[in-house]
């Protein structure tokens, strides 16, 4: 495999070194040993705010430094893109100082926890831009093979008319009666619960794969389990769970088709299962996260009679991303995903061109995620998304 060696560095900064941190990390490590790039990612520093926690993260996940502050990550020389892995709350604040730093910005999803936030982080990414710092929002699923290939299909006209798409997202770790109330359980930390964690995925995926966006929404939220055990409280020690458990609408894109979506953290034995069916006049694509290396797919022009989904197994050298990696069906991974976001980062700075997905992509997400929670909060009523300007 290429070994990007002899370009320039690109010194790269991260904030938080936990789930996604990790996952950043095994991104920018391997991104130039799999794919030739014009510029040579470099491990510069990590951040977190226990010394020494964030010093065994950087000898563990391959940063050359560690640093305590976010405001000093950012100032050093070495860090030309500052990668934003910290819970919601934090993500306006680090990235518009980023930006009016000089630095390129890699914000995890979702974009921000408020609209308001979202507004001004696309504000500051729009004033950068023009004078040269790109910024991009990190849904890591539009990475995946597979439905890199389904965007291409469908842009190609293989399904034809968009009738429906259909989208759930569910995890199981919420029924875990010990689990303690972390950040992710915390409207003010984390914004929403699965809403926004999971929920936001697949908003996302529904309107690039059907390169439409949701005019409007109807939706409903519970939360199942109300209390959780304090993390370092006393034992019995209980406090509220301020976000949703999980949440389940329906919308409209602006053709008309009409959309669904689950997404939940207390569904017993799905432990990362994303499911996206797209069906249109001349066909049907359909994807499990779970099955990653595969895309089903339905033309229907062919003749009954040899009609149905069939399986493409999506391992092949000219399948998206896949010239980086291995033989014809050797699959990929969940962290293959890091690393095709790396890449396509990467190649955007050397050229100047807006990395995507945009932080105005992220903006239109937040403000669906809004309208689903203010939808939710009326009894479901269809409550229109606003159209960006």
């Amino acid at each position: 495999m290429p070994h990007s060696t002899s370009a320039p560095p690109l010194g790269v900064g991260m904030v938080g070194y936990a789930f996604m941190g990790a996952a950043h990390s095994q991104g920018w490590r391997t991104v130039g040993r799999a794919f030739d790039l014009p510029l040579s990612p470099v491990l510069a520093a990590v951040c977190g705010r226990d010394r020494a926690a964030v010093s065994a993260a950087a000898d563990r996940l391959g940063w050359a430094a560690a640093e305590t502050d976010w405001r000093a990550l950012i100032a050093r020389d070495d860090v030309s893109l500052v990668d934003i892995c910290t819970p919601g709350d934090s993500h306006a604040e680090i990235a518009i100082a980023a930006l009016e730093a000089g630095k390129h910005v890699l914000c995890e999803k979702p974009l921000a926890n408020t609209v308001a936030e979202a507004e001004a982080m696309t504000e500051a990414a729009q004033a950068a831009r023009e004078r040269g710092q790109l910024a991009m929002v990190g849904f890591n699923y539009r990475r995946v093979p597979a439905l890199a290939l389904a965007r291409r299909l469908i842009a190609e006209g293989r399904i034809g008319t968009l009738r429906h798409v259909r989208v759930s997202y569910l995890q199981d770790w919420g029924e875990d009666p010990d689990l303690p109330l972390v950040w992710r359980l915390q409207k003010d930390k984390a914004g929403s619960g699965a809403l926004g964690d999971l929920g936001a995925h697949i908003v996302d995926l529904a309107q690039h794969l059907s390169g439409e966006l949701l005019t409007g929404v109807s939706a409903q939220t519970e939360t199942f389990v109300k209390q959780r055990a304090l993390p370092g409280g006393e034992a019995g020690q209980l406090g509220e769970v301020t976000v949703d458990d999980a949440a389940a609408f329906t919308g409209r894109l602006a053709s008309g088709a009409l959309t669904s979506f689950e997404v939940s953290r207390l569904a017993a034995g799905r432990k990362n299962q994303l499911r996206i069916e797209l069906n249109g006049a001349a066909g049907s694509l359909a994807f499990d996260l779970e099955r990653l290396n595969e895309l089903e797919f339905h033309d229907h022009t062919l003749p009954a009679a040899e009609g149905g989904f069939r399986r493409i197994q999506v391992t092949e050298g000219d399948h998206p991303y896949l010239e980086g990696w291995w033989p014809p069906g050797h699959g990929l991974g969940y962290e293959h995903t890091f690393t095709h976001q790396a890449r396509d980062l990467v190649h955007a700075i050397a050229s100047g061109t807006q990395p995507e997905p945009s932080f105005a992509d992220g903006l239109q997400v937040q403000r669906v995620l809004t309208a689903i929670e203010e939808s939710a909060a009326k009894n479901a009523v269809f409550t229109p998304v606003p159209v960006p300007e």
